[in-house]
């Protein structure tokens, strides 16, 4: 089992946070959350949000260092990516 993290550099609500994939499964990446004991509510389509004061805790349980681009390579190349939806009005006509 590989997880990955990258460097915690993403600013949001005050703090830098990093990104926790896999490039396996999401059920994978599950369960090693769920090991360092990050709640579920810190997935968002293909990664866990982890604040940047955890970094060291996931590096010390396995996760591998990368780059922020080698986040995205691995989970494109695992069919893993989910890119946010637009936002689209409705009634507005579909592309």
């Amino acid at each position: 089992m590989t997880i990955y993290i990258d460097p915690p550099t993403w600013p949001g609500h005050g703090r830098l946070w990093s990104h926790l994939v896999s490039d396996v499964s999401f059920d994978e990446l599950h369960t090693f959350a769920a090991r360092l004991g990050v709640p579920r509510r810190a997935f968002e389509r293909d990664h866990y949000d982890l604040p940047a004061q955890r970094y060291a805790d996931a590096v010390e349980a396995g996760a591998v260092e990368v780059s922020s681009r080698e986040v995205v390579r691995l989970l494109y190349g695992a069919g893993l990516r989910r890119p946010k939806r637009r936002y689209r009005s409705p009634g507005a006509p579909s592309s």
